[in-house]
């Protein structure tokens, strides 16, 4: 080869590396400005072109970055780096059947690429698909079984499969292989039955205790040491600690009670009243069921899945991600175009809609739609699916708010759940908006109140049978026998029966008083 081409070829090959590394490290930047010199230097470079698709998607160019790497498949078909990174690009611009192609077929050109492995069976955890995702992450395991966090993800879809002992005997294996990761721990304490050993108790309180510990993990595992203080009696020591966790997850995930409250108020104007046929049945096939965390959504979900005629989907994102396709096909916000939208475009939206959620309609003719915030679009539901059924879920109060307070969500979710204030201004927001949902369609929004549903399942099951236009079946009173993959923190107590011993407030007395006088005072006004 002559010396010229070494050189260039030696050049690149240098540069490559560099942004190789930027993107390992998560310098995006920096791995752009090289990806686009490399690219201007070798354009049709099957790496470098993998490369930079990579660089555009992580910097949130997904058109670019996929027509960028579908590019470099054809240059190398065979390349499974390049079909992992496609399907990475694939996910954030929401065509996961796609992405799980493309992963898979990473996985098949390279079966020890453990990334793609790992992709893929997140991906089909996330898309419910949860015995194909355990075969996938098994395959991870078979080729890096000490990898962290690998069987915490293994122990999260085992007990969504409602396999239990084995969930927990995997976490347990995780912290004892990584014992500096709190995901083992975050995982035992969402199976609320769980009850930790004294042993374990110490151990969690040391891993707590840790200055290496980043303060978001600190505060997670903080959730977890007031839950064994409240199995203990130990309440005002469990008030404490949950205090002191919310107020470090507040300091890092802020909340806007104020611009959330003014949002609802211009999606409820923007929905001053009904205006679709009361005979257009668009939609029928669909059920929605809303409410605040720990309302008991998840519970009248199962019930409704342990119908031989519904197929419960659980949380499902399709609804938000066609209202935010169409605010930015529009150019402005949701509730800016929902008040000039015509009956032609709210169909197209439904039907864009229905065909996102066909999959899960393949066996079953209902399909339930349990994501949590989707109360905020009822009023888009009605103009796009006029004949879907929105199940309300509510449970008294005090209740639901200390359980939102018990909880750590992860991430950024219901960032309003860890003030008392941001609690009780969200919680009006959804009583207010659900309320007016209700009075202006009481034909379609039914309320299931969990206390009643406690006192006689019978009675209020057959009542939302009916609503849901569904025949009684005695199945439904059997909700924790059926077998069906839930992945929501009551993944453990769906599968038991009805319990009435569930309430926690009364058990902190005068230590609630703060949060009885916000909830109280919203309340009024």
């Amino acid at each position: 080869m002559p010396v010229g081409l070494q050189s260039r070829d030696a050049g690149l090959d240098s540069v490559l590396r560099a942004a190789e590394e930027c993107l390992a490290r998560g310098d995006i930047a920096d791995a752009l400005r090289l990806t686009m010199q490399a690219s201007r230097q070798a354009p049709d470079d099957a790496r470098v072109l993998r490369l930079l698709g990579a660089s555009l998607g992580r910097h949130g160019r997904h058109d670019e970055a996929i027509a960028t790497l579908e590019r470099a498949l054809a240059q190398a078909p065979g390349d499974a780096l390049i079909h992992n990174s496609l399907g990475a690009c694939l996910i954030a611009r929401g065509e996961r059947e796609r992405a799980i192609s493309a992963f898979r077929r990473a996985s098949e050109l390279a079966p020890d690429l453990v990334q793609s492995w790992q992709n893929l069976s997140l991906l089909l955890f996330a898309e419910q698909r949860v015995e194909e995702a355990l075969a996938a992450v098994d395959q991870v395991l078979a080729r890096a079984p000490h990898m962290a966090g690998v069987r915490v993800h293994r122990g999260a879809m085992l007990l969504s499969l409602g396999r239990i002992d084995d969930a927990i005997a995997e976490y347990r294996r995780a912290g004892e292989e990584n014992p500096h990761i709190v995901g083992p721990w975050l995982g035992l304490g969402g199976i609320k039955h769980y009850r930790f050993s004294d042993t374990e108790a110490e151990r969690l309180r040391t891993l707590h205790d840790d200055l290496r510990l980043g303060a978001r993990d600190r505060a997670a595992l903080a959730f977890v040491l007031a839950q064994i203080l409240d199995d203990r009696g130990a309440y005002a020591e469990a008030h404490a600690t949950l205090e002191g966790a919310n107020a470090a997850v507040r300091a890092c995930v802020p909340w806007n009670a104020d611009a959330a409250s003014a949002e609802v108020d211009a999606i409820l104007a923007a929905f001053p009243a009904p205006t679709t046929s009361s005979t257009d049945e668009r939609g029928a096939e669909a059920i929605f069921v809303v409410g605040l965390p720990r309302s008991g959504t998840t519970l009248i979900e199962q019930i409704l899945a342990s119908h031989p005629q519904v197929h419960g989907a659980g949380e499902l994102a399709d609804l938000g991600r066609v209202v935010e396709a169409e605010g930015a096909r529009r150019g402005v916000a949701f509730v800016a175009w929902a008040e000039v939208a015509s009956d032609a475009d709210w169909r197209r939206l439904g039907d864009a809609y229905l065909l996102a959620t066909a999959r899960w309609r393949a066996q079953k003719p209902f399909v339930t739609d349990k994501l949590l915030g989707n109360w905020r679009y009822v009023g888009a539901i009605r103009r796009m699916l006029p004949g879907a059924r929105i199940v309300v879920c509510r449970r008294d109060p005090l209740e639901t708010a200390f359980s939102c307070y018990r909880e750590h969500f992860g991430g950024n979710a219901q960032a309003w759940s860890y003030d008392i204030a941001s609690i009780a201004a969200y919680s009006r927001d959804f009583e207010r908006a659900t309320r007016r949902w209700q009075a202006l369609h009481p034909a379609l929004v039914h309320v299931v109140q969990y206390e009643k549903l406690v006192d006689d399942p019978r009675r209020e099951i057959g009542a939302l049978l009916d609503f849901c236009r569904l025949p009684f079946d005695p199945s439904c009173l059997e909700f924790h026998k059926t077998r069906r993959a839930v992945s929501t923190m009551s993944a453990s107590q769906v599968r038991e029966p009805l319990r009435r011993d569930t309430a926690r407030a009364d058990r902190y007395g005068t230590l609630l008083e703060p949060l009885r006088s916000a909830l109280a005072a919203v309340s009024a006004d």
